[in-house]
């Protein structure tokens, strides 16, 4: 009789336990049980085109596994090598784990980053990184899902963006080759310079919508009817750069004389005949 009354009292003790113990059980070979991810189970990939300019190969280290909705991943860029202009919903943070490298927000100063920085990108900061123009670069990446979204891409970082500088190690002086921007207009309207490189040439001139030979057809000859000798001059050899012949500006020259009025024409030749290769 007493054993029976002493199995009753510990039966709710036991059936507790045994309950305990199947739940944890559950919890361990559930979804969300913890794991070892290693790593000969992740392969890098390289890094798409789409939005990457030069050789980047990336190395993923784990994804999002709800509720968490954090992601990782090392990124080695080549010299040469960076992102597009891009955003973060939830920001992001980058470690920079071997040589030195290049970051840009806009509209503010290119920054070198070295190994051992820590860099905290704000949700919604337009930025991109990579190499410089002679080193290699990797960073650790690491960022949040918001609606499933880690990364908004935008427009691609134009050679005119992005510095071709040596390295500090092959140079003298730290600071990055100034654009053609900075050296006219740099020291009397260093904003100007900067809207002139990030906006016009680093947006305007890069949008998909024209080719970069309209462009040129198109701002010489708004300077040709302007009478801007000191901007055309410089126009004009860029649309040689980007395509057009002595021929076809001659014609654009002959057409505007028309439209424009002589005196513009006129001036257009006399600069014309300074920059134009010679037949």
């Amino acid at each position: 009789m007493k054993n029976t009354l002493l199995l009753l009292l510990l039966m709710p003790v036991f059936s507790s336990s045994y309950a305990e113990t199947t739940d944890i059980k559950a919890n361990i070979s559930g979804s969300n049980s913890a794991h070892i991810s290693r790593s000969a189970s992740r392969t890098p990939y390289e890094a798409p085109s789409e939005h990457f300019t030069g050789k980047a190969r990336v190395a993923p280290l784990f994804s999002p596994n709800a509720p968490a909705r954090t992601s990782a991943a090392y990124v080695t860029f080549a010299p040469g090598a960076r992102t597009d202009w891009h955003t973060h919903p939830l920001g992001q943070t980058l470690v920079v784990t071997e040589g030195n490298g290049l970051i840009q927000f806009w509209g503010g100063p290119i920054q070198r980053i070295e190994r051992g920085d820590v860099i905290s990108i704000p949700p919604g900061q337009k930025h991109w990184h990579g190499a410089s123009a002679t080193e290699t670069m990797t960073h650790l990446a690491i960022q949040e899902q918001l609606d499933g979204k880690s990364v908004d891409w935008l427009e691609k970082v134009s050679d005119a963006q992005y510095p071709n500088e040596p390295s500090a190690k092959e140079s003298a002086t730290p600071s990055m080759q100034p654009s053609r921007a900075q050296q006219l207009m740099g020291d009397v309207a260093p904003k100007l310079a900067d809207l002139t490189d990030n906006v016009l040439y680093g947006d305007i001139w890069e949008r998909p919508g024209l080719s970069k030979r309209d462009r040129s057809l198109a701002t010489v000859s708004a300077l040709i009817a302007l009478n801007r000798p000191d901007q055309l001059r410089s126009h004009l050899a860029l649309a040689v750069q980007n395509g057009m012949t002595r021929e076809e500006l001659a014609e654009v020259i002959t057409h505007l004389a028309f439209y424009a009025g002589w005196p513009s024409a006129v001036s257009a030749i006399s600069v014309a005949k300074e920059v134009l290769p010679a037949k």
